[in-house]
């Protein structure tokens, strides 16, 4: 029989990443929940889909699911909804007998992990995230060469990513740094896991430029130094770009050297999904570093020194 999978926040953005890979991996969409009706995507995935407005009836649904008051026992919820409402919709999952898949950041602030990882133990059930450029095949490539290279040198590093967004941006949720957890969190976590997966943990940091298109700084990682830039402003585009008519632009370089990443990141969602079924997935622990050093570039000082 398929697994049995619900998903929270089915309108969004992501949404469909999730769907076709819980599809890929011969999952089944049991029920989905979004304040707004705008799921008619639902049906690429099923006609007997159980789709809910409200959470708190996706709540008591998926209670009387794990009961046997109601068919369809779900066994993994995919968290896909607004990032500050992350933590209360995992502890739906988990209390409903079922493990959390989340959508990064699995939570804005690293407290929340405490009481994540107790209620794991409470209720014998784990959550995971979507960490996944660590599966992507350059970057496992890059990451064992430098693992490979002669010890000790310390890598000089420049990370770049602007991807382009218009006022509506700053409107929403994710305009609001409390909800979003600000331009360092919504747009960055993805890349600082990549840079604390590919060279260690964090020594010290600074902040040089914060505001609510574009952020920079620099790090000291165990094996690299770090310039980083983040921007939504279509204004940073490079030239040649903005002459590619391009919305996004994305460059990591090592020691001057390029790393090429562009390709195959379609497919990522569904090999996250694919090793979290086989007993591989990025859980708390995995995400903690990275969660806790946007958290801290968030909260820190600017550094014009």
């Amino acid at each position: 029989m398929p697994i049995n999978f619900a998903v929270i926040g089915a309108a969004g953005y992501i949404a469909p990443r999730h769907l076709k890979a819980i599809r890929d991996v011969g999952g089944r969409v049991a029920a989905a929940v979004d304040p707004s009706d705008s799921v008619g995507i639902l049906d690429s995935y099923g006609y007997d889909v159980r789709y809910f407005r409200e959470i708190e009836r996706f709540d008591r649904h998926l209670d009387k699911a794990r009961r046997g008051l109601a068919e369809g026992r779900v066994d993994w919820v995919t968290v896909c909804s607004p990032n500050y409402l992350h933590d209360a919709h995992i502890r739906i999952a988990l209390r409903n007998g079922a493990n959390a898949l989340c959508e990064k950041p699995i939570v804005i602030n690293p407290w929340n992990l405490d009481g994540l990882e107790e209620l794991e133990k409470e209720t014998d059930r784990r959550v995971f995230t979507i960490l996944q450029l660590r599966t992507h095949p350059q970057l496992i490539a890059l990451r064992d060469r430098l693992r490979s290279a002669p010890s000790g040198r310390r890598h000089q590093v420049n990370l770049t990513y602007i991807t382009s967004r218009g006022p509506w941006y700053h409107v929403s949720w994710k305009g609001v740094e409390e909800k979003s957890g600000g331009i360092a969190t919504n747009i960055g976590i993805h890349l600082f896991d990549l840079l604390l997966w590919l060279f260690g943990a964090v020594k010290k940091s600074r902040v040089i430029m914060k505001g609510p298109s574009r952020m920079a700084g620099e790090m000291e990682l165990a094996d690299a130094d770090v310039r980083w830039l983040l921007s939504v402003n279509n204004e940073d585009l490079p030239g040649d770009a903005r002459e590619r008519k391009r919305t996004t632009f994305r460059s990591i370089t090592i020691d001057g050297e390029e790393v090429e990443f562009s390709e195959g990141f379609t497919e990522l969602h569904t090999a996250v999904y694919r090793r979290t079924l086989d007993g591989q997935g990025f859980g708390i622990s995995d995400a903690r570093p990275s969660v806790e050093l946007a958290h801290s570039l968030r909260s820190a000082r600017l550094d014009s020194n």
